[in-house]
């Protein structure tokens, strides 16, 4: 399994210099491999490999005028960058043609010169020192701050510099045979399915809520004064660059209070539970309806994959249902589907039914999901994580202690 772990570094006043000039160069060997596979499939010509493109857009550019200064920076960077080029492409193709898993994705495009700019170096790029600082090739040692240990040698660092001017180094390390967690949960035997929704943000076993913070919303008011700030800046001045990072700081104050808040919120149920039921919601959907904004306020998909990600590590059995499973309209005591239905029913938040229970709408659907998970456990019809990380499938052999377990 891979995990990727994220410090904050602190390049000096020349060093963010030779990092710009490398964002620079990776964004043009980016953009130049682009234009000539778009050139290839314009002329009816076969798309050039990517050791093609080396030779043409790295090796040769850099003894013409027009490309002299490729080899200011470091070779390893540009040539990750044509790499992250024919993945794209791949990954475009795969899903044209139907071999990709979720929705269709369009052709690469231009990367742009503003927003979030980084670069990628492989092991033979930089190098980890005794004394606490990372090496890059042709940049020197930058000071990170270390907020954890890293489990291993990392194979990968990428160098990030977001929009608000930070810079971060993203370290890719490969953990086998390591479960990440706090050993057995607080239950054994404890499982508890999850009903999400948007008034309350989840409601799990036992009736416990966890309240929708809605981070977006209520910096609303900041980003609406922001944005018309920026508006009213003449185009490329300096006002509006500041204006700009000010906006940026908003945006980013809102994502780094949700990312914070979903860690501990999926931390605190992979602690308590073995076993986590979960509804295969289709967010997608959900983000075109007249909710879309607090939808993408709740960061439900961001929250399903961390909890899948995070049991996973900590060896938790981690089900999905169907998103077609009507979870609400069941009645957890007889079964009768007579629960609310339909847009009129998104208000109904308790209801009665015909043999006499009476139903808190989220309670009653977080017990029917997690019994319908139980359910596919029990017949061998569902996909869980075992102990060491790795995918179980029905008719599968679980992968023994040490082996490397790998998540879709």
């Amino acid at each position: 399994m891979q995990l990727r772990y994220t410090y904050r570094v602190y390049p000096t006043a020349p060093q963010r210099k030779v990092l710009a000039r490398t964002f620079g160069c990776v964004r043009t060997v980016y953009n130049d491999a682009v234009a000539a596979r778009r050139k290839a499939f314009a002329e009816g010509a076969p798309f050039p490999s990517t050791a093609e493109l080396d030779k043409q857009l790295i090796t040769a550019a850099k003894r013409t005028r027009e490309r002299a200064w490729l080899a200011e920076v470091s070779t390893v960077p540009l040539q990750q960058a044509l790499r992250d080029c024919y993945t794209a492409y791949r990954n475009f193709f795969d899903s044209l043609k139907g071999k990709r898993d979720g929705a269709r994705i369009g052709p690469p495009r231009f990367k742009r010169r503003s927003n979030r700019q980084s670069a990628r170096y492989t092991r033979h790029g930089f190098r980890l020192r005794a004394n606490g600082r990372l090496y890059l090739a042709k940049i020197g040692e930058l000071r990170v701050a270390w907020s954890r240990e890293l489990p291993a040698e990392p194979s990968s660092v990428t160098v990030v510099l977001t929009p608000t001017g930070k810079y971060f180094a993203s370290f890719v390390v490969a953990v086998t045979g390591e479960i990440e967690g706090s050993g057995p949960p607080a239950d054994v035997e404890g499982e508890t399915g999850i009903d999400l929704g948007l008034k309350e943000f989840a409601v799990l076993r036992g009736g416990k809520v966890i309240e929708n913070p809605r981070f977006f919303r209520k910096m609303e008011r900041k980003l609406v004064k922001a944005q018309r700030e920026l508006s009213r800046k003449q185009k490329g001045s300096a006002n509006r660059a500041k204006a700009r990072i000010r906006l940026a700081r908003v945006h980013e104050r809102v994502k780094d209070r949700r990312d914070d808040w979903l860690h501990k919120q999926v931390g605190s149920i992979i602690a308590e539970n073995q076993g986590v039921f979960v509804e295969d919601l289709n967010v997608k959907g959900l983000s075109r309806g007249r909710a879309a904004k607090s939808v993408a306020d709740a960061a439900l998909g961001r929250f399903l994959v961390l909890l899948e990600s995070r049991a996973a590590r900590a060896g938790r059995s981690f089900v999905k249902v169907d998103r077609f499973f009507p979870s609400t309209q069941l009645c957890s005591a007889c079964g009768a589907l007579t629960g609310p239905k339909g847009l009129e029913g998104l208000a109904i938040r308790s209801w009665a039914c015909g043999c006499g229970a009476l139903h808190d709408r989220d309670a009653n659907a977080e017990l029917n999901i997690r019994r319908e998970g139980k359910r596919l456990v029990a017949a061998g019809l569902a996909d869980t994580l075992n102990a060491c990380g790795g995918l179980v499938r029905p008719g599968e052999t679980p992968a023994r202690p040490g082996e490397t377990g790998t998540l879709p």
